[in-house]
């Protein structure tokens, strides 16, 4: 796993072994990437499950301006530090929050913190036919509080498996869909 583009463009990141974290595969952070384009520029990203702080790291390099990791392992996060001094990045550049993500979304709306890209590719459920996701992915959609974290004109960026068929509330509207393998990786703006 690397960082694809950007000042850190090349640079390897660790990841811890085993299959507690599940990082965004180069080939599907490459396809968002493309489709996101300068809109990474001067962004103020949030990452929700964090892992590796892979999807965050690729934003830096590529000029966002601030990066925010929630990532509630404590050894994963430390994971998150060693990628971003290999990545060479400003330290300041990237703040790090142990902690639940759903903790961490209604702790940042209350504070009325607001980014211009949230990025989440949480861990994958299980397959749902005929009934309605309980997966991480579809808790982030029902979360009432994420949509006030993002800016007018803003995207949150969902990773989720295709077999988990998701239902998308009101509250957001879907601008584009990338499919890669069991990967499906969804475009969100506020409705």
């Amino acid at each position: 796993m690397r960082i694809i583009g950007g000042s850190a463009g090349g640079v390897l990141l660790k990841a811890p072994k085993g299959f507690a974290v599940r990082p965004t595969p180069d080939l599907v952070r490459q396809a968002v990437f493309n489709s996101l384009g300068p809109r990474v520029q001067r962004a103020r990203v949030l990452e929700l499950f964090a892992g590796t702080g892979a999807l965050s790291l690729e934003c830096l390099s590529r000029g966002a301006v601030l990066a925010l990791c929630v990532e509630k392992s404590g050894r994963h996060a430390q994971f998150i530090h060693r990628n971003l001094e290999q990545a060479r990045l400003p330290p300041q550049s990237l703040h790090l929050r142990v902690q639940d993500a759903f903790v961490a979304i209604r702790q940042l709306a209350g504070e009325r913190q607001q980014f211009d890209l949230i990025l989440a590719d949480p861990p994958y459920g299980e397959k749902n036919i005929g009934r309605r996701s309980t997966s991480l992915a579809q808790q982030l959609l029902d979360e009432l509080a994420l949509p006030e974290l993002l800016q007018a004109g803003g995207l949150f960026i969902l990773g989720h498996t295709k077999r988990d068929t998701l239902s998308l509330p009101p509250a957001w509207e879907e601008t584009k869909l990338l499919k890669h393998g069991d990967t499906i990786m969804r475009f969100l703006r506020r409705h």
